[in-house]
């Protein structure tokens, strides 16, 4: 069967009591996107063709965090397992092969789910369940075993004799079906037990009962299986994805000094021959060029780095920095700024909503917000482009090679011209024409014997 038979449904219909959150469990993040879009990502990178969410418990911001990328169904009650998954039989082709996956388990990755519908599909299965073998199998349901290997049966961890709660490899929750076997067995499903629910794994039974192939297929690790239900979970996964994601990139060739004290998100793309140092947050959708030198100390959110950067001490958010920037420390760039190639922004400096250009210099101590900056421009220490007026924010501009004297106050809005110069300590209300010199301050008086005075 071809992959574009190939379809998921995705139960994310649970609360998660244990997360003690009003936040629906799947939409808790962890390494960098949430627990559902981890499971989203891992089925298209597998090659489903199909994705079907069931939603439940806070179905309006489940469904704004998927959007168009997956199609929704709604499971009114929580009535099982296998109840959610009947609520997506319209959504599925009956030729499909169907799997089954769990919205809490953010660590499964697309090659896992491949090789689990190839063997599916190699075996000729009617329905698959993915295993993984557990070194405390405990709450688990065990995979009971033929002595040839064949599946026989799953058994619930309270109904287990001893002989079987020995047994190490256990139900993970994700299972492989022909559409048409999968809901034909849920008709049949009761909910004569102490939940009164529907329960997915019974469909297992049924189709085994009725003479019908069903294998049981290992996973290679069983940290990839592993569902989230508490916070302490949340945790737990979090460093495994650090940890997967920092071996990655050491792999690609970054260095990566500290990898214990190195977070860097799933998504985050960096260059070959980059150097992170410790304690460095690289996160969302963040872009890292190669040769750069990131940190100590340092965190970047959707953040774009060019080549050649050296960067250290720096929170970034929402921001663009172009090659061979260096920066830092203490540095804070805020959303909507962009930082041009071979700029130099230096310590105790913060930026918001700029454009900052080539070869510009923003030395230290200064506030530069809502500004239009040109190229080879020169701002001196304690600068600070005046942008609220307590009503409303206004820019400034300020053109290519000007030169901002120490401790100026740009009272915006106002534009310094083209290769014009501000004297040290002034505060500038109007434009600056290019080429000419602005002072803007008191004349200084002196007054003698002040101090005889005084005393």
């Amino acid at each position: 069967m071809s992959a574009e038979k190939f379809s998921t449904i995705i139960l994310a219909a649970g609360k998660g009591t244990r997360m003690n959150s009003s936040l629906p469990k799947v939409l808790h993040r962890v390494g960098g996107k949430t627990m559902l879009q981890h499971v989203i990502d891992a089925a298209n990178g597998a090659g489903a063709k199909n994705n079907v969410v069931v939603v439940g418990f806070g179905r309006e911001k489940v469904e704004q965090a998927v959007g168009d990328s997956v199609r929704i169904v709604v499971q009114e009650e929580q009535l099982g397992t296998g109840h959610a998954v009947r609520q997506a039989e319209p959504m599925i082709d009956k030729n499909d092969t169907v799997m089954v996956l769990c919205g809490d388990t953010p660590l499964l990755t697309a090659k896992i789910l491949r090789n689990f519908y190839e063997m599916h599909q190699k075996e000729e299965a009617q329905a698959s369940v993915l295993t993984a073998v557990m070194p405390d199998p405990t709450g688990y349901g065990r995979i009971i075993r033929t002595f040839g290997g064949e599946f026989k049966k799953i058994v619930e961890h309270k109904d287990a004799s001893i002989a079987e709660k020995a047994v190490t490899e256990v139900n993970t929750g994700i299972y492989c079906f022909n559409a048409g076997e999968l809901f034909a067995a849920l008709c049949k499903v009761g909910h004569d037990n102490a939940q009164g629910e529907y329960y997915l794994p019974d469909v297992l039974e049924i189709i085994h009962a009725e003479g019908k192939k069903v294998t049981a297929v290992a996973a290679e690790s069983y940290k990839a299986t592993l569902g989230i239900n508490s916070r302490e979970q949340l945790s737990q996964a979090e460093k495994i994805l650090h940890q997967r994601k920092n071996r990655q990139l050491m792999a690609d060739g970054v260095t990566i000094m500290d990898p214990d004290t190195t977070y860097v998100d799933s998504d985050v793309k960096i260059g070959r021959d980059t150097i992170i140092y410790p304690s460095t947050w690289i996160e969302g959708d963040s872009v890292v060029g190669a040769e750069c030198e990131i940190g100590p100390c340092s965190r970047f959110c959707d953040t774009s780095i060019g080549s050649g950067s050296v960067i250290s001490f720096t929170y970034a958010h929402q921001c663009e920095i172009g090659a061979d920037v260096t920066m830092g420390p203490y540095v804070h760039l805020r959303p909507n700024t962009k930082i041009a190639d071979r700029a130099h922004i230096g310590n105790f400096v913060e930026v918001k909503n700029s454009n900052i250009g080539e070869g510009t210099k923003l030395p230290h101590l200064s506030y530069i917000g809502d500004s239009d900056i040109g190229t080879g421009v020169n701002m001196g220490c304690g600068c600070i482009t005046v942008n609220y007026d307590g009503k409303k924010k206004y820019r400034t501009t300020i053109e290519d090679n000007a030169f901002v004297g120490c401790n100026s106050n740009l009272v915006a809005p106002v534009k310094v011209g083209k290769g014009s110069y501000i004297g040290a300590g002034s505060t500038i209300t109007k434009d600056v024409p290019a080429g000419e010199l602005a002072v803007g301050r008191a004349r200084q008086t002196n007054i003698a014997k002040w101090r005889d005075k005084r005393e």
